[in-house]
């Protein structure tokens, strides 16, 4: 990773994926604990990120819960992701038709330890592992949730070869029906806008 961008209470870090990136807020700590902002929306504008967040997103979970692949088609949603207490694996993978990274993943580590943020863009498919006992995942979307508008692409699709660092994963039977990339009809996929 990279750094695009340096502000008074945060920093931005490319990823592998253009336009995916991590966010590292500002943290004021002393004896008494600590203190930051989640999220301010001058400076990640500033910072390239001009989404307009809509609904916030609360997720609990248990150790080896896997949640994804998820996406919107109709309706697609920009992620701030965060997590307050616990550890995943967060993970983005690029499902827009014509783009140069068509199929490419990339994995953050996120915590309550190190406080960082993960920005995934429209077109992207999202999901995440739970590697502490529990988790809970925060994370801002750029659209609402629309039960109709609901896809995914299978979490293990052996020619994305994500690496999940969870050994036997919890799944829902929605994330386990999942097709593989390949088998999602192009008429089901977000395309590439340069």
């Amino acid at each position: 990773m990279s750094t695009t961008m340096a502000a008074a209470n945060l920093e931005i870090l490319e990823t592998s994926l253009p336009g995916v990136l991590v966010v590292k807020p500002r943290v004021f700590a002393d004896p008494r604990g600590f203190f930051m902002e989640t999220y301010r929306e001058n400076l990640l504008a500033a910072a390239g990120i001009h989404d307009h967040f809509v609904q916030d997103n609360h997720s609990h979970s248990s150790r080896g819960v896997l949640r994804g692949l998820h996406y919107q088609l109709r309706t697609p949603q920009a992620k701030l992701c965060r997590v307050a207490t616990g550890e995943v694996l967060d993970i983005a993978v690029d499902i827009r038709l014509g783009s140069p990274t068509f199929g490419k993943w990339v994995s953050v580590l996120l915590s309550a330890e190190n406080r960082l943020q993960l920005y995934i863009p429209k077109g992207f498919a999202h999901g995440f592992a739970v590697r502490s006992d529990t988790a809970d995942f925060l994370y801002k979307c750029s659209d609402y949730y629309d039960p109709g508008d609901d896809r995914g692409v299978l979490w293990n699709d052996p020619e994305i070869g994500i690496d999940w660092q969870t050994p036997s994963p919890l799944l829902s039977n929605k994330d386990s029906g999942y097709l593989p990339l390949a088998q999602i009809g192009h008429d089901q996929l977000p395309r590439y806008q340069p």
